[in-house]
C-alpha cells in the first residue's frame, strides 16, 4: 500500500536534501512504496523475511551475514510480503518485544550489520528514527558511533493496540527502557504528544512539536477565472438556481479499513441520499484495500446496493501522486471520518492544498490541524463534528451541503504553512538543539 509514515518520511528526506543537508534514507523491514520518486537508498535493514525467520526458526539466528543479506533483498521482500495484511497480530507480538531488545533479541545479527553500514559507510551526525518500535537500534548506535538519536511518533500506539496485551504491555515497558537514551522526539500535534508521553513517560523537554507538511508544489494547478488570492470566481457569478441544483461529490481518500471510517461515511451517505431527494448527491472513494478486509469492503457495497444507490458512487482504487491530485479535483466536498485518534492525518493536508472543503472528525490531530487551516481559510470551509456520533456527521455533513461547497485556490500563505520546505526548516532547528 502507500504508507502514510513511508510518504512523510520520504519528502522529509527529500525536502533536507533541497535544503542542502546530506540525509540518507535507510528502509526498514520492507522497500518503502510512495507515491513519488523515492529517494531511499537500495537496500533494506532489518527486512521482514529474515528477521521473521529468526524469531521463529532458531537455525536462522546463525547464519553467515551473507546469507541474511541475501533475504533482505528489496526484491524478494517484495514478493514474499505482498500478503502481509493477512498477518496475525498474535503472530507479531513475541517479534515486536524481540526487536525492542536489540542485539539481546532473536535480531541480533540484523541489529549488528545495521551499525557496522552506519559506521562504515555512513558515519552519521544524527539519526532520526521514524519509529520507536525498531528502537532496539539505539543503544547500539549510542555506543558504535556516538550519534544524537532522534524519534518521530507516527502511530506506534496503533501497532501496539494490535497485539495481545501480555505482549503490549513487555513492548510498552521496552520503549519506556529506551526514553532516556533517545535525545528528543519529533510528534505532529500536542495531542499526541500528551498522549505519547504518558504512555512511555517520556519528559516534556524532550517533546517538539513538528507540525506536519507535504510537497504542495504536486497538487496545485492552475484553474482559469479564479483569483487565487480569495478563490472567488473572476467570471459572472452563477446563478443561485443553478448552483443549489448541481452534483455535490464527497470524497474520501485513505484506506478501505474500519479505523478510517468507511463505513460510517458509507452510512452518513446513505442518510443525506434518503433525507434530501432533491439533491443530486455521489461519492467517490480511493484508497489502498487490503486482503484482511475483503468482506468489510462487500458490507459497504452491500449496504450501498441495498439503499438503490448503485451508479452514484464509485472506487477509483489505489491512485498514484497524479492520480491522486486527479480524484480530489474531481470533488466537492472531503471526509475521512476515523474512528481512531489518527495522529497525522496527511490526506486531510493534500486536500486542502487543492482547495477542499472538509469535514472531519474532532478527535486526534484534527482539531489542532483544523485551528491550523482556519488561519488562512473562510470559516466555512471546513468543519469539524462530534467523532463519536454518526449523526452529528450527518448532519455537519447537511450543513457544508447547504453551502454548495466547491474547491476555491489555496492562498500563497496557506501553501507556505503546509510546504514540506516549511517543515524541513522547523526540523532542523529541532536537531541542531
Amino acid at each position: 500500500m502507500f504508507c502514510g509514515s513511508c510518504m512523510n518520511d520520504n519528502s522529509v528526506a527529500r525536502g533536507l536534501m533541497e535544503a542542502g543537508h546530506d540525509c540518507v534514507l535507510a528502509p526498514v523491514y520492507t522497500p518503502i512504496r510512495t507515491d513519488e520518486e523515492s529517494v531511499s537508498v537500495d537496500r533494506v535493514f532489518l527486512g521482514g523475511v529474515s528477521v521473521y525467520l529468526q524469531q521463529k526458526v532458531p537455525l536462522f539466528r546463525s547464519l553467515p551475514k551473507s546469507a541474511l543479506r541475501w533475504l533482505d533483498q528489496p526484491w524478494l521482500i517484495r514478493g514474499l510480503t505482498k500478503n502481509a495484511g493477512k498477518t496475525s497480530p498474535d503472530l507479531l507480538g513475541p517479534l515486536a518485544v524481540s526487536m525492542l531488545e536489540g542485539v539481546h533479541g532473536h535480531q541480533r545479527a540484523e541489529f549488528e550489520r545495521l551499525a557496522e553500514w552506519l559506521q562504515s559507510d555512513i558515519q552519521p551526525d544524527t539519526v532520526l528514527m521514524t519509529n520507536l518500535l525498531i528502537g532496539g537500534a539505539i543503544p547500539e548506535l549510542i555506543d558504535r558511533l556516538g550519534v544524537r538519536v532522534y524519534v518521530t511518533l507516527q502511530g506506534d500506539d496503533i501497532f501496539l493496540d494490535s497485539l495481545p496485551s501480555v505482549y503490549r504491555q513487555q513492548a510498552i515497558e521496552r520503549m519506556r527502557q529506551l526514553v532516556p537514551s533517545i535525545h528528543g522526539f519529533i510528534v505532529h500535534s500536542q495531542s499526541y504528544a500528551d498522549f505519547m508521553a504518558e504512555m512511555l513517560a517520556i519528559p516534556s523537554h524532550k517533546l517538539h512539536i513538528v507540525p506536519l507538511a507535504i510537497r504542495v508544489a504536486d497538487f496545485i494547478r492552475q484553474r482559469k477565472g479564479v483569483d487565487p488570492d480569495t478563490g472567488r470566481l473572476l467570471s459572472e457569478t452563477v446563478p443561485s438556481q443553478t448552483v443549489a441544483s448541481r452534483p455535490i461529490t464527497i470524497g474520501y481518500l485513505a484506506r478501505m479499513a474500519p479505523e478510517k471510517g468507511l463505513h460510517q461515511l458509507t452510512d452518513a451517505f446513505i442518510a443525506l441520499s434518503r433525507n434530501h431527494p432533491e439533491r443530486e448527491l455521489r461519492l467517490r472513494l480511493a484508497g489502498w484495500m487490503g486482503p484482511q478486509h475483503d468482506a468489510y469492503w462487500e458490507e459497504q457495497k452491500k449496504k450501498l446496493k441495498l439503499a438503490k444507490l448503485d451508479g452514484r458512487w464509485d472506487y477509483a482504487g489505489s491512485v498514484d501522486r497524479s492520480g491522486k491530485v486527479s480524484f480530489l479535483e474531481s470533488l466537492d466536498l472531503f471526509c475521512v471520518p476515523t474512528t481512531y485518534a489518527d495522529p497525522k492525518g496527511l490526506f486531510l493536508l493534500e486536500a486542502t492544498a487543492v482547495g477542499l472543503p472538509y469535514v472531519m472528525p474532532d478527535h486526534g490531530a484534527f482539531p489542532e490541524v483544523h485551528k491550523r487551516l482556519q488561519k488562512f481559510l473562510p470559516s466555512d470551509h471546513g468543519r469539524l463534528y462530534r467523532h463519536d456520533s454518526v449523526h452529528e456527521l450527518v448532519r455537519t455533513l447537511e450543513e457544508s451541503i447547504a453551502e454548495n461547497p466547491r474547491s476555491i485556490p489555496p492562498s500563497s500563505e496557506l501553501l507556505h504553512e503546509l510546504d514540506i520546505e516549511t517543515h524541513t526548516s522547523r526540523l532542523i532547528s529541532v536537531l541542531s538543539q
